[in-house]
């Protein structure tokens, strides 16, 4: 796939990314973080995933304006122009409407590729064969586009997209949310049915016609504003439209109701990484299957278990199974891994003894 100027990347990283506390914090979330180890954050492999086929200047980053100056350390080919802030969190709908009506402003014939920006993706050129596929096909045909993941598991974790057929592109008959372990199996056995990766492909025409029939109120708000986006007076308008707008996904509020949505199926060694768990899945580990972050980690009788601690910190860990061990300049955390699902409770209790200093 060539650059095309046309094409432009939207990726969307204003969360928080809670299931990985106590390393990811409202002040550096797990998309500026380096949990697999590879030497890059999540967002800088994002980037430079689509680097091979998106120019520098077509890349757009949503975020909090907390964390526009990450984005610029994390992607330092990017200008601030290109970093759009919100001041609050609704969601993934006005995240991609404020991207789509800044966009229209650019280039109104533009294709957007959507994407999270806290993904991990194996092999990147069977990915980028696919997004080339998809948006060779909404440049003929009216619809909206999203990557569907080969399941591997009955995954509980995960939202699914049942396909009407079993060609690589296919209709799509409904999405689902995480469902339970038991209709996870029966979607697995069904063959219809993949993984939601959350990934977009549209020309930017056809999902703004999409908010103007499914999403109008959030339509109605952001071309309101559209004179003013890329002026000095953007921010305020931003701002007052975010105080209005529903907090709403994409997913719920435009792809479940439209009846152009197309998924693209697709087997790349795609995660999530969502939880704890998964980070020990998809990482390096030793040869008694524990993920350790530092040389000067030592271990015994351990097995199993997801081990992070500060640099430079001398760490002995003894006698423990399938646990998750994270220590960082604050707070300690040692948890089994079948309690990984509490992590939220463990954040609620610690911000009602101690407010936001641990959050």
């Amino acid at each position: 796939m060539v650059m095309d100027n046309s094409k432009f990347c939207i990726i969307m990283a204003g969360g928080v990314g809670r299931r990985f506390w106590p390393m990811s914090r409202q002040a550096t979330p797990k998309q500026f973080l380096d949990i697999l180890g590879t030497g890059r954050s999540f967002i800088r492999h994002t980037y430079e995933r689509f680097a091979k086929i998106i120019p520098n200047e077509n890349f757009i980053v949503v975020t909090n304006r907390r964390y526009k100056q990450q984005v610029l350390e994390h992607i330092p080919e990017i200008s601030e122009e290109q970093i759009l802030c919100e001041p609050i969190g609704r969601n993934t709908a006005p995240c991609i409407a404020y991207a789509a009506y800044t966009l229209r402003r650019k280039n109104p014939d533009a294709t957007m590729i959507v994407t999270p920006s806290d993904h991990l993706i194996l092999n990147e050129e069977e990915f980028r064969r696919i997004v080339a596929n998809c948006i060779d096909f909404v440049a003929d045909h009216n619809a909206l586009m999203t990557i569907g993941i080969e399941p591997s598991r009955p995954e509980t974790g995960y939202g699914y997209i049942q396909r009407s057929g079993d060609e690589d592109i296919s209709k799509v008959k409904c999405f689902t949310e995480k469902p339970n372990v038991e209709m996870a199996q029966a979607f697995l056995e069904c063959g219809e049915f993949l993984w939601n990766s959350g990934i977009f492909i549209w020309k930017l025409s056809d999902i703004i016609a999409a908010f103007e029939e499914h999403l109008p109120e959030h339509s109605t708000l952001f071309a309101s504003i559209e004179h003013l986006l890329g002026t000095a007076e953007e921010k305020a308008a931003i701002e007052q439209v975010f105080s209005e707008c529903k907090s709403i996904s994409i997913d719920y509020g435009i792809m479940e109701c439209a009846d152009n949505v197309y998924v693209h199926r697709g087997d790349f060694g795609w995660s999530d990484v969502g939880t704890w768990g998964s980070a020990h899945q998809h990482s390096r580990k030793d040869r008694y299957a524990n993920a350790l972050n530092s040389k000067l980690i030592h271990t015994y009788n351990t097995r199993n278990s997801l081990i992070f601690v500060p640099e430079n910190k001398a760490t002995i860990v003894s006698g423990l199974k399938d646990y998750i061990v994270v220590d960082t300049n604050d707070v300690l955390m040692i948890c089994p891994r079948s309690e990984e699902q509490n992590i939220n409770s463990f954040v609620e209790d610690i911000k009602f003894s101690t407010g936001d200093k641990h959050i």
